[in-house]
């Protein structure tokens, strides 16, 4: 693994932007890039920076370069039959930590095991004013009580430039199979709710093409003792079906349109709502092609307690992401304020008004 500091570097170039109140553009392999609006600036990029800080595989803790490749740190978590708990999507070879992290995604197993932000335990970051501060971790915890290492999920590099993170990884399961059955849209949602309810080693729930999936992993006995309390049958090759999904690689992800992310509450019945569905992560996100105007899309999602994003391939006017209630964007434009006073890391990358 290459083993690269530039810390000095990155945090000089904020310093001078910071100084000449010069936009950047964090920037890292380009794999997310399609995700959330063009950020306008100079690029600073963090790809340069990479390589393992410190890892006990006894205590299930990594720390890690922002800059490093996800291929690289799964190689390394393997060699000690460990994994990232989120299984993130790559969308690319080069695809990095850093990206991963600030764009906030998680793979199929992120129900049953947690998202990408129940796994950061802490980071090292450069924010707007070019200082280096660490958070969370073994080094400091925020006197408020608060979690500030976590704002830097999903937050697209708006407020600061992450140099570090540690992550809690988790064992791999020494048994893993997949059992499917053909069902309704209905059916899958009803069945993969009640798995939810249940005391039962499921890791990914997924309905697609009239198909449900469903992922048991643990020890042997455990997936054994599972697999008779779950009807269908075993998908062979099931690895790469859940390699397919999380790295949208399935026939569903080829169409041409636009490709909706919809997030609601797993037990929700399926959605009146013209186009083509996939369901992942138990019924919570719910991926749609759809021709529907997307406001009238976002109104009627919200009127079932769900959110929208606009994943790709949408009209460049379109609104990415949710629109944010005033006192909620008034929130973050506080929280964007206290990290980057002068506004210069990825502005407009989540919204026009940050």
């Amino acid at each position: 693994m290459l083993e690269s500091d530039i810390s000095a570097a990155l945090q000089q170039q904020v310093l001078d932007a910071f100084h000449k109140e010069t936009p950047l553009s964090i920037s890292a392999s380009g794999s997310k890039a399609f995700l959330g609006n063009a950020s306008r600036g100079q690029a600073i990029d963090v790809t340069g920076h990479r390589g393992i800080v410190e890892y006990d595989p006894r205590e299930l803790v990594l720390t890690v370069r922002s800059g490093t490749t996800l291929h690289e740190i799964e190689a390394a978590l393997a060699e000690a039959e460990q994994m990232l708990a989120f299984e993130p999507p790559h969308f690319g070879e080069a695809a990095t930590l850093g990206g991963t992290i600030a764009c906030g995604l998680s793979g199929p197993r992120r129900p049953y095991c947690g998202s990408a932000r129940d796994s950061v335990l802490g980071c090292k970051l450069i924010n707007g004013r070019g200082e280096i501060l660490r958070f969370g971790g073994q080094v400091m915890k925020n006197v408020a009580g608060y979690d500030v290492s976590r704002l830097m999920v999903g937050a697209h590099g708006t407020l600061g430039v992450m140099l570090e993170l540690s992550l809690k990884v988790l064992p791999r399961p020494a048994a893993s199979i997949t059992v499917t059955r053909v069902c309704n849209a209905a059916g899958a949602v009803s069945s993969m709710s009640a798995l939810l309810g249940k005391p039962l080693p499921v890791d990914g729930a997924c309905f697609h093409g009239e198909q449900l999936y469903i992922r048991i992993s643990g020890s042997a006995q455990a997936v054994r003792e599972a697999r008779s309390k779950i009807a269908g049958d075993v998908l062979p090759d099931a690895d790469a079906f859940w390699h397919a999904l999380r790295e949208h690689q399935l026939p569903f992800f080829k169409r041409n349109g636009a490709l909706y992310r919809v997030m609601v509450k797993p037990a929700t019945p399926p959605l009146n709502i013209e186009g083509t569905w996939l369901l992942d992560w138990g019924g919570a996100q719910r991926w749609l092609y759809s021709n529907e105007d997307p406001a009238s899309l976002r109104h009627r999602i919200a009127s079932v307690g769900g959110h929208v994003t606009a994943f790709r391939g949408g009209k460049q006017t379109d609104e990415i992401f949710q629109p944010l209630p005033a006192p909620l964007l008034a929130i973050h434009q506080r929280i964007k304020a206290s990290f980057d006073p002068k506004n210069i890391f990825n502005r407009g990358r989540l919204y026009a008004e940050l």
